[in-house]
């Protein structure tokens, strides 16, 4: 199991599909993960540091196991099959919940525990970017120093 750390959000063109992109802590592979516009939202605005006026699901969710007494602990992305990530949420006394990956994410960001990732997810699904597209994976980061949480609302919003 490797630690992952997120690298951001970024919208795929021409089909306007949002990815998560996430990358090894100690290691050279990311993982990219087809996400909704909602969760794709979620985690920018995370990331970005914006309050948004009420909270959203994952702030409501981070209340609700804060309430509860609860403690998360990690987010692992544990399967991959048939294009479908698969994630749980792992609490103290070792409880488990099912999870997709984005909500996951989202939720790991606003509580700051780690993400992990199966090695076996990583060795179907991760990638290595050599050297040369370093230039790429910075153009990414300024995408996401420039993007803002609307530019992931669908045109039906």
């Amino acid at each position: 199991m490797s630690e992952m750390r997120v690298v951001g959000v970024r919208v795929e063109l021409p089909a306007n599909q949002p990815i998560l992109l996430l990358r090894e802590t100690e290691g050279e592979r990311y993982l990219p993960i087809w996400i909704g516009s909602v969760e794709a939202t979620a985690i920018a605005l995370e990331q970005q540091g914006v309050r948004p006026a009420r909270p959203l699901t994952h702030d409501l969710l981070k209340d609700v196991i804060a309430a509860l007494g609860r403690e998360l602990e990690q987010v692992r992305i544990t399967d991959l099959r048939e294009g479908t990530f698969f994630a749980e949420l792992v609490f103290d006394g070792d409880i488990r919940v099912s999870a997709r990956p984005s909500d996951s994410v989202a939720l790991a960001l606003r509580i700051g525990v780690p993400i992990h990732a199966e090695d076996a997810v990583l060795a179907e699904a991760g990638l290595i970017i050599p050297d040369e597209q370093e230039d790429e994976v910075e153009k990414f980061r300024e995408f996401l120093d420039s993007v803002s949480p609307e530019d992931f609302r669908g045109a039906d919003t």
